[in-house]
């Protein structure tokens, strides 16, 4: 066995002290001070160098000296005395001044740990987003306005990057806070020790957003099983919304989720609004109105005052509010019910309003109608239709698919792609469908003798999908945006207008867009951000669009202006309502096609008009109503 020293010994335990930290070399820096002042004591006490003052005297005055060298000034005695008092000012100096250099050192090492955000939340009622990605400038962007009128109102931000770095980025995206403080914590939220510093227990919901990883979906569900399955969890339920981008990872998650969590089937999302809104046109500006929490949202609030009214009495009862559906006592949801319907006492409404204060019953009789204006149901005619999609990425097939379930039988799509396009006729030597027959071409979309080869004045629709598979974000929308910049040039020369919707992933790109004049455009990231703030705040919301974007049962749809009311005579809305009632339908709003590319008049768009609000028609118009078909 090999010898130790005393000198090593004595290292050894000083490395053990100084890797303790700041408040142990505060430790032994006192020890050291009250050694000293001790020691000087007992010696001028033994000595009698200084017979004047007792052992008691002699302490206070060697720590005074030790913590201030100039109280030694005005001393007398013997010079043995002095010479002792020195002794101890001078250790007092090294003692005071390493005390200082520790203080400091702790204060910057504390400083710095707490920038790092490391320390734990102390907040209540709280909005808690774990992770990180592009849409989380959208999703608190959404919250603070939704906090608008919360003082208290905060948000927690907890992701695997720097505190410091997160912060900045912030900063520089969402300068505008209003009322809401944004806290930011540094650490891995799949770690279940790192979400104590979240305090989960005590926040009001809680967001896990997508990150941009390789497999993002597999990231969410390791966060959810760690916020489910954490030892110090909260007994009560959890309100916890997540997006899920493929489909086939909704049942693992639905397996963890303990009726806890809202998912958000980003894939599914995208591909039905995408189907829908290629069949007319306005129909995302819509949704994106009813997302955000700028315009009109969806509300739900008892009026027990029409306990035994109808449902379609209650559709003319709110002048600054739609009525648009029922939540029963068991909870369930019923959009555009029977108008025949009976409220009872317990019954919810469902509204479409600006805000909940202003859904109150109207103080006067129901506004005039203008029977005469009104056009008598027409028969609808059920005519095949054609479609060509323009770029391919996996959700394309998803579009399809929802296209089969909305269009007559003998319609037609042509996907055209020169990318992955094996992987297209992988896809398409399997799918079967209803209604609809499918062409594939392997050709380059932003190739202008490719789209003047397609003739395209023969189709009814025009898709043109973002090549995200293939490309990045910048890359994607850049093609994107060639091939609508032809599309434009084509329609000029063969004076054709056609119905065009594309898909944008970044939204700071949909300005670029504007000038080609296309009808729509689907912001991917951004209707899936708005839905997630949404359902944050109320958890119901997530069954409501869920139901508005299923092919089966209601749906918003914007339908011609001369099935529902004459044009060139002027109505109000509630006779837009009463028309529609008629139908079995709900009229929430019209689109003036004039203003279709308007963007400072929301493209033409007005949801929730006043029932008094009066306007006149043109042909083009659209009347938005939510219906069975």
């Amino acid at each position: 066995m090999s010898q130790v020293s005393w000198s090593e010994k004595i290292r050894y335990e000083m490395d053990n002290i100084l890797a303790k930290g700041t408040v142990a070399l505060i430790g032994v820096l006192a020890i050291a001070s009250l050694a000293v002042i001790i020691v000087a004591a007992i010696i001028v006490t033994i000595f009698r160098l200084n017979p004047e003052f007792g052992f008691i005297d002699l302490m206070w005055m060697s720590l005074m000296r030790t913590l201030d060298p100039g109280t030694m000034g005005g001393d007398s005695g013997s010079w043995s005395f002095k010479f002792m008092m020195l002794s101890v000012t001078i250790g007092g100096i090294f003692i005071v001044s390493t005390l200082i250099g520790v203080l400091s050192s702790g204060l910057d090492e504390r400083l710095a740990e707490m920038r790092k955000g490391k320390s734990k939340v102390v907040e209540r009622n709280h909005t808690v987003i774990l992770g990180w990605g592009s849409q989380i400038y959208t999703i608190i962007s959404e919250l603070i306005e939704a906090n608008a009128s919360n003082k208290y109102a905060c948000i927690v931000v907890m992701a695997d990057l720097d505190a410091i770095e997160m912060q900045e980025l912030l900063h520089a995206h969402i300068p505008d806070r209003r009322s809401t403080r944004i806290v930011v914590r540094s650490g891995n939220p799949a770690d279940s020790s790192a979400l104590q510093m979240a305090n989960l227990p005590d926040a009001k919901s809680i967001v896990v957003v997508r990150p941009e990883t390789n497999d993002p979906d597999m990231a969410v569900i390791k966060i959810l099983l760690a916020v489910i399955n954490d030892r110090q969890r909260r007994t009560t339920p959890y309100h916890i919304v997540a997006e899920i981008n493929d489909p086939k990872n909704i049942a693992v998650a639905k397996i963890i989720s303990r009726n806890e969590i809202e998912l958000i089937a980003t894939g599914e999302l995208i591909a039905r609004i995408t189907a829908q809104t290629c069949r007319q046109s306005g129909l995302s500006i819509v949704y994106t109105d009813l997302l955000d929490f700028g315009g009109d949202e969806i509300y739900f609030k008892s009026v027990p005052a029409l306990a035994g009214q109808s449902f379609a009495h209650a559709m003319h009862a709110f002048d600054t509010a739609s009525v648009i559906g029922i939540v029963r006592p068991d909870q369930s949801l019923h959009l555009n019910p029977k108008h025949s319907t009976i409220l009872g006492a317990d019954d919810q409404l469902i509204f479409v309003a600006a805000d909940d204060s202003a859904i109150h019953l109207s103080s006067t009789p129901m506004t005039p109608l203008n029977q005469d204006a009104i056009v008598k149901k027409a028969r609808r005619r059920v005519t095949t239709e054609r479609t060509i999609i323009l770029g391919w990425n996996w959700r394309t097939s998803l579009v399809v698919r929802d296209l089969d379930s909305y269009v007559a039988p003998g319609s037609h799509v042509t996907i055209v792609c020169d990318r992955a396009f094996d992987t297209i006729q992988a896809w398409h030597e399997q799918a079967t469908f209803a209604n609809l027959t499918v062409t594939t071409l392997n050709q380059d979309t932003t190739d202008r003798e490719v789209l003047d080869g397609l003739q395209l004045t023969t189709y009814d629709h025009i898709i043109v999908m973002a090549m995200s598979d293939v490309l990045d974000v910048d890359g994607a929308d850049a093609a994107t945006l060639m091939t609508l910049l032809h599309l434009r040039d084509i329609a000029d020369r063969t004076i054709h207008h056609f119905t065009i919707v594309s898909e944008m992933l970044d939204v700071r790109n949909r300005r670029l867009a504007d000038a080609t004049r296309a009808d729509d455009f689907i912001i991917s990231n951004r209707l899936v951000s708005l839905l997630l703030a949404q359902v944050a705040e109320n958890k119901r919301l997530n069954a409501l669009f869920t139901d508005l974007f299923d092919p089966d049962g209601s749906e918003i749809y914007l339908k011609p202006a001369t099935h529902y009311v004459k044009v060139g005579v002027e109505v109000n809305q509630a006779t837009l309502i009463e028309a529609a009632h008629a139908r079995g339908e709900i009229a929430i709003g019209y689109r003036i096609h004039a203003q279709s590319f308007d963007s400072g008049t929301n493209y033409g768009v007005v949801l929730n008009p006043a029932k008094s609000q009066r306007i006149t028609f043109a042909s083009e118009d659209r009347i938005i109503v939510i219906a069975e078909s």
